[in-house]
């Protein structure tokens, strides 16, 4: 157990609250000075502090993996993010004559690798959307050289017929939407994170059918750069449920645990590191809206970037080096005689602001 958490857990009250006050002096005194530092920033946090190692160390084995050339999926998180940027340059508007010819051979190559190496059965999809989307760009974008070689590479490789290829193109979205705002707004009222769920039983169908609406919630070119992990066995639970913080005196109660992890080397560069949080988070809030719908409740539980924690959840999870535990959720159906908290949320003019700061050209 880290110093933190047996401060948090053991120490008496009066203890822990000098031990607060010398804390808040020592960020106040140093940090103070570090974040105006440049040179002083790099060692507090390379020699002093382990607060972002993991990360880094995370990060850095993320982009090896995106740029091997012997993982499978690299392949297919590249061809993903590819026939996106070339799908958006079919919709734009006005579109351009000639567009992505800096990676469109890099793109047939990456699905005439799949396609020649029997990707697994679950890329059948990915691989018919990408057949289409590749099959619009040559209708519409001609170029003597890149294109012309290009597509030369996308009519040599063999295309089984998938069910349902042909329609996986940019479309016009008619119609009103079919959920009033009135239900959403209700819907969004009654979720609320839920510590006290029946002991019964959740339907792994059902979580199937939650995540499907997880699934459509939106993601940086589409990479969708995490995995749900649920767990419902009675000594898998008694392992893990003590892991995330924040719950104390209600974690034996839970049904069942999901940890969500995000995947490092869904990137090309640092510089999308925060990727993994930003995605994981809408897919996450569409997944416990939808599980509302069901009947089901949940409670997002609190991931803190604690060492000890971290080094335990990746030895349990069999983590590799370039994933993160984003957070954990519990689920299950509502104990009707439970509990929740009000939880008062901040009205509109501590949220928003319209055309402040105002801005000008420079």
């Amino acid at each position: 157990m880290s110093l933190m958490l047996f401060v948090e857990r053991k120490m008496p009250p009066v203890v822990l609250t000098w031990l607060r006050r010398a804390f808040s002096t020592k960020q106040r005194i140093v940090l103070r000075r570090v974040a105006g530092s440049g040179w002083l920033r790099t060692l507090y946090y390379g020699f002093f502090s382990r607060a972002f190692r993991r990360e880094q160390q995370a990060v850095a084995a993320g982009l090896a993996l995106y740029h091997s050339t012997v993982d499978p999926n690299s392949t297919r998180t590249l061809l993903r993010r590819n026939i996106h940027r070339i799908e958006k340059g079919l919709l734009m508007r006005p579109r351009r004559e000639r567009f992505a010819l800096s990676y469109i051979g890099e793109t047939v190559d990456c699905y005439r690798e799949c396609r020649m190496a029997g990707c697994a059965a679950d890329w059948a999809k990915d691989l018919a959307w990408a057949h289409d989307i590749l099959e619009s760009y040559f209708e519409v974008v001609a170029d003597e050289g890149l294109v012309e070689r290009a597509q030369a590479v996308f009519l040599s490789v063999d295309h089984p017929a998938e069910e349902g290829r042909g329609g996986r193109v940019p479309y016009s979205r008619r119609g009103s939407c079919p959920v009033s705002f009135d239900s959403f707004a209700a819907l969004a009222k009654r979720r609320r994170s839920v510590r006290w769920f029946l002991q019964t039983e959740v339907p792994h169908v059902l979580i199937d059918r939650a995540l499907e609406i997880a699934a459509e919630s939106p993601t940086a070119c589409n990479r969708q750069p995490f995995f749900y992990r649920f767990f419902d066995e009675p000594e898998s639970l008694r392992i893990l449920r003590p892991l995330p913080l924040g719950t104390a005196g209600f974690s034996h109660n839970i049904p069942m645990l999901c940890a969500v992890i995000g995947d490092l080397s869904a990137y090309y560069g640092e510089r999308d590191r925060h990727g993994i949080y930003i995605g994981s988070s809408l897919s996450i809030m569409s997944f416990m809206y939808a599980l509302e719908t069901l009947g089901l409740s949940s409670c997002p539980l609190n991931w803190p970037d604690i060492e000890t924690l971290e080094r335990r959840a990746e030895n349990l999870l069999e983590l590799k080096r370039h994933e993160r535990v984003i957070m954990f959720i519990a689920i299950g159906y509502p104990d009707p005689q439970g509990l929740v908290a009000y939880s008062q949320k901040k009205d509109l003019h501590s949220l928003r602001s319209f055309n402040q700061p105002k801005l000008a050209a420079d």
